[in-house]
């Protein structure tokens, strides 16, 4: 198997940048070509070095034997067939957040096999090429989707890739991906935002915010500074699961709030140290 390939990353954002320093700083690729509809996002994915030049996304197929896509699920979606349209022998990976979608409109594709499903698990609030970071897919886990519908050369360099970056590589069935996400990443998205819109709501002095804020409530808060542009179309693909953990959260938020209303000590005594059996699991 050829190790070394020319890479095109298509969105040489926070994701796709990041990625973009790790193929290079494990000698992954022998070329790597950034684009980017963003005309400012480009230029600085070159000024900083994330890639060695960018071109159209027609001229970067021709030119690659990868192509990734760390791209909003929402144009993903639309642009994957197309992708596959083009290609004739290329790899084709996605990082996208919700899989199901992705995976449904290409499934009778006639290069389905070409195409590889992932989703590595992780990410910050910040975005665009200048908040690309050094090591950071190192000791995370990537998810592959339906691997069984990739052709095995693909997924073996995939796997190859994702191993050589420090990832460990779980497989998982494309919807029961997307409920999971909606457990573990979706719902802390929405708590944060809309905590961030509760205290904006209520304490109308941005100073106070700022000046009382403590480590608790920044950390609580952090994914309110996440990109609208990447999440909206995340909480619409995966709309049935989010609403299903929703409702759950919604739930428990009222058994606090009850709690609290009826000055019910014992209840919410009971309701914190049933949540601090996470203690377990996230150290």
């Amino acid at each position: 198997m050829e190790k070394r390939k020319r890479i095109a990353i298509v969105g040489v954002g926070l994701i796709g940048g990041s990625l973009a320093i790790q193929l290079h700083e494990k000698k992954l690729s022998s070329k790597l070509i950034g684009v980017d509809a963003n005309q400012e996002h480009a230029r600085k994915a070159v000024e900083l070095e994330l890639v060695d030049e960018t071109m159209s996304l027609d001229d970067a197929i021709v030119q690659s034997d990868v192509i990734i896509l760390a791209i909003p699920v929402d144009i993903l979606v639309k642009l994957l067939p197309s992708i596959l349209d083009k290609i004739e022998q290329q790899i084709v990976i996605d990082l996208g957040s919700t899989k199901a979608q992705s995976i449904g409109a290409i499934k009778n594709h006639p290069k389905r096999g070409r195409y590889v499903a992932t989703h590595p698990m992780w990410g910050t609030e910040y975005s665009g090429p200048t908040a690309a970071m050094r090591g950071a897919y190192e000791n995370k886990a990537v998810i592959i989707c339906n691997a069984e519908e990739s052709d095995t050369d693909a997924l073996e360099w995939t796997k190859h890739m994702y191993k050589k970056i420090g990832m460990h590589i779980l497989e998982m069935e494309a919807k029961a991906h997307d409920l999971h996400a909606a457990y573990v990443s979706h719902i802390s998205h929405i708590t944060s935002f809309a905590l961030a819109n509760t205290v904006l709501e209520k304490e109308k002095e941005q100073q106070t915010i700022f000046e009382l804020a403590s480590a608790g409530f920044e950390s609580t808060v952090r994914l309110a500074k996440s990109n609208p542009a990447m999440w909206v179309p995340i909480f619409m693909q995966n709309k049935e699961n989010v609403l299903d953990v929703l409702k759950e959260h919604i739930s428990q938020l009222t058994r606090f709030k009850e709690s609290i209303e009826k000055d019910d000590n014992e209840y919410l005594l009971r309701l914190i140290e049933e949540a601090n059996k996470i203690r377990k699991i996230i150290k």
